[in-house]
């Protein structure tokens, strides 16, 4: 079960020197740090220094998993800072080893000159979803009902879901490190889709699986308490690699921001004489 009060512990980074943080975890299950966890907390680092500024993009590349039994070392890095731009490299490390590295962008938004925005590709609401996935206060709606688990429920490489976390603060900063926590969870399902005796039940069993970059851009505020929809397409999946893109909208159809990912879909090296 996923509280909200365990996602903001993680996101209330400790202070411990000059561009440096101390982390906690989530709890989690598989005893593998969530890769939407790190991408928050990259968030909230980044924008450390920069009040008047909020986050624009993000991009991690994941280097190693991490445990969520030992803490986060974070150390932020500038890059340059100016009255309308800023940006920073973002480095979580555990144990002495990298985990991720994101260079993040902040800004501080203009006026209007143009304006145009994509709308959802497909209509849906989140009243009419299937409840499924989510756990606590993370709560996910699954359009259509789609179970990305059973290896036989081939589809398109294309999913929408629906999801808020209960109980948000409303704070823009926090909302948008939430938001990139949900970002990560579906894209190598999306992939696998199309592919009939291939589903994430078979992850880190019989398939090695793991993102490998992550990019988001945020368009508008969106607080993180509200139902916000994330349409997913998997582009491209070959030589044990993927690539897929989503956009995310409030229930009008406002386009707040968008995300690609490329992930690692393979089988599981065999095991010999108890070695990988």
């Amino acid at each position: 079960m996923v509280a909200i009060g365990e996602l903001l512990d993680a996101l209330a980074l400790e202070p411990v020197g000059e561009g440096r943080f101390r982390a906690a975890n989530v709890p989690a299950a598989h005893g593998v740090v969530f890769g939407g966890q790190l991408l928050g907390q990259s968030l909230v680092a980044a924008r450390h220094g920069h009040d008047l500024m909020m986050p624009k993009t993000i991009h991690t590349v994941f280097a190693r998993a991490g445990r969520p039994d030992l803490p986060l070392e974070i150390s932020v890095e500038p890059v340059q800072a100016g009255r309308t731009f800023a940006s920073s490299i973002v480095t979580i490390t555990q144990d002495g080893r990298t985990c991720t590295s994101s260079t993040v962008l902040l800004h501080a938004a203009d006026d209007d000159l143009i304006r145009h925005a994509d709308t959802p590709p497909r209509p849906s609401r989140p009243q009419d979803a299937v409840a499924g996935g989510g756990t606590g206060d993370w709560e996910i709606r699954v359009v259509g009902g789609v179970d990305l688990s059973d290896p036989d429920a081939v589809g398109p490489p294309d999913l929408d879901v629906w999801t808020r976390f209960a109980g948000a603060p409303d704070d823009p900063l926090l909302s948008q490190a939430l938001l990139a926590y949900a970002t990560d969870g579906f894209l190598i399902g999306t992939a696998m889709r199309p592919h009939e005796g291939v589903g994430q039940a078979q992850a880190h069993r019989t398939l090695s699986t793991g993102v490998i970059s992550h990019t988001l851009t945020f368009h508008e505020p969106a607080p993180a308490s509200d139902w916000l929809l994330l349409a997913h397409h998997s582009a491209y999946a070959g030589r044990g690699r993927a690539y897929g893109r989503a956009d995310v909208f409030t229930e009008d159809g406002l386009l707040v921001a968008s995300f690609v990912q490329d992930s690692m879909i393979r089988p599981m090296p065999e095991r010999a004489g108890g070695q990988l």
